[in-house]
């Protein structure tokens, strides 16, 4: 058996391929037909103008749904391995609601450009890192909470030195951002897709789409330490029937019907 093929660990895998597929998919586009520049572009820059935009649009909502399910997966999870202790399922909890929310952002951030609504668009994407990151912070909390009794201190260590790396990325992001955006670099700056070194605020232009490269590819390594764990779940779905119609009659007793849900039990 494939690594992939244990448990549910093909979530967090088909979620970090398949998004960065959408990044690569379309910036390659939009570099092919000259809609930006090859040298650090926004992330949303390469999903701006027809045709990327559709594709970028696309595959990020597919992505949206494989976000949310591996969020799902790792609440379930959580809450499976400590059941009875209050911290945790309250951070659970937490976590589970500061993902959910990201997701939606990310959802908004693919279907508004930020050329034709601005302001859905940057309420998205503010809604995907900030969210994002609270959700990267308590998962890393949980993970100190869990070692070494559930998972090994390994495991806490590296997603709290992903943690630091998406915060500081994040700090270098908006502290770039709002002084580029202050009016003393221009005007309509969002609606620029063309950046030339002579232009004012280019430094600060680079700092920041570096930054929001540097947040995202930080996500990518964070969902990636969920492989080892999801090998380790598979999910079932109970089907309760009430009678042997679907009329309205006095219900029955019938057995029920367990069946798999996207896993094997291991």
């Amino acid at each position: 058996m494939w690594w992939f093929q244990q448990g549910l660990s093909f979530l967090p895998s088909a979620l970090v391929i398949w998004t960065a597929a959408a990044f690569i998919f379309s910036y390659i586009t939009a570099i092919t037909l000259h809609h930006i520049d090859p040298a650090l572009p926004y992330i949303s820059d390469t999903g701006t103008v027809a045709p990327e935009k559709c594709l970028f649009g696309a595959m990020l909502n597919i992505a949206a749904v494989l976000c949310i399910a591996t969020i799902y997966v790792r609440y379930k999870q959580v809450h499976a391995l400590s059941p009875e202790e209050n911290v945790i399922i309250k951070l659970n909890k937490a976590g589970l609601v500061l993902g959910i929310l990201s997701c939606l952002g990310l959802s908004v951030v693919a279907n508004f450009q930020k050329t034709a609504l601005f302001a859905a668009h940057v309420s998205g994407a503010v809604l995907t890192f900030s969210m994002g990151s609270l959700y990267m912070f308590v998962q890393t909390i949980l993970s100190y909470q869990m070692q070494p009794k559930i998972h090994g201190k390994q495991v806490f260590w590296i997603r709290l030195l992903l943690a630091i790396w998406c915060g500081v990325s994040a700090f270098s992001m908006l502290i770039c951002s709002s002084v580029l955006h202050s009016g003393n670099f221009g005007t309509d700056l969002e609606q620029k897709l063309h950046w030339n070194p002579e232009d004012k605020g280019y430094v600060l232009h680079m700092i920041t789409t570096a930054a929001e490269w540097s947040m995202s590819f930080s996500f990518f390594g964070f969902f990636l330490t969920y492989i080892r764990d999801f090998q380790k779940i598979s999910l079932r779905v109970e089907a309760n029937l009430h009678g042997l119609t679907l009329y309205d009659t006095a219900p029955c007793p019938i057995n029920n019907e367990r069946t798999r849900l996207l896993s094997r039990d291991i």
